[in-house]
């Protein structure tokens, strides 16, 4: 606008320097290790959906992928070899690459040897093979929470969405002592501010903080109670 209409541009300055709108910003969930095995461990891997459902929440846990990304994956996503890695375009058509595992590798390996549906280039085709629907993600990732829970009671405290694998990803690096900078590139974070938010979600690495603060010698004496000309003077003003 300051542009196309350059006689407003101080007014168009004021504008642009109201501070944004901070609302409440709660803590993120995530999984543990035990709720990571145990997700993994629900599906059916004597059958192709179950293979493909275990490969596909595998790589969505540790590679961090939005789920934009994960469904759009083809089988020329994912290289092998020294430098393994998977190859995704995220936000702004910006092009990343995500290291892999050797244990990701190996089932990413052995899915890739399944025969596709209708010939299908899709890394995680449906039946029909076309694409998985984000719907169709969420409802199997649903559906593999609900039979995980029976094994691992704390996820019935946990609403668990695709995003959460996100969050999880990020927090399974963060506590393998990942600096927060290689946490952004590897989640594809336009601003390190964004990753800031696992920091404050890590428990432990709070912990270890305080641990390393000296505890305070001495009591507590209780409650200030102000004498009398102090709250006279205060009153006065």
């Amino acid at each position: 606008m300051a542009f196309e209409e350059p006689a407003y541009a101080a007014h168009i300055q004021r504008v642009l320097a109201i501070p944004s709108k901070r609302g409440e910003k709660k803590l993120i969930h995530f999984l543990n290790r035990s709720e990571i095995e145990a997700l993994l461990g629900a599906p059916d891997r004597t059958n192709w959906l179950g293979r493909r459902d275990h490969a596909l929440l595998s790589l969505a846990i540790q590679a961090g992928l939005r789920l934009s990304e994960l469904t759009s994956l083809d089988w020329e996503s994912i290289a092998f070899g020294t430098g393994a890695h998977v190859r995704c375009v995220g936000k702004g058509r910006k092009e990343r690459c995500t290291p892999l595992s050797r244990a990701l590798m190996t089932t990413l390996q052995r899915w890739l040897k399944e025969p596709p549906p209708h010939n299908s280039v899709v890394l995680f085709p449906n039946v029909r093979g076309g694409r998985l629907s984000a719907d169709a993600v969420q409802y199997l990732l649903g559906k593999y929470v609900k039979a995980a829970r029976a094994q691992c009671t704390s996820l019935r405290q946990k609403r668990i969405s695709p995003h959460v694998l996100r969050h999880t990803a990020a927090m399974e690096l963060l506590q393998a002592g990942v600096d927060c900078s290689v946490i952004a590139l590897w989640l594809g974070h336009e601003s390190m501010e964004t990753t800031q938010v696992y920091l404050h979600a890590h428990m432990a690495l709070k912990e270890s903080a305080l641990a390393k603060v000296p505890a305070l010698k001495g009591q507590p004496h209780g409650r200030y109670r102000p004498p009398d000309r102090l709250l006279q003077f205060l009153h006065a003003l």
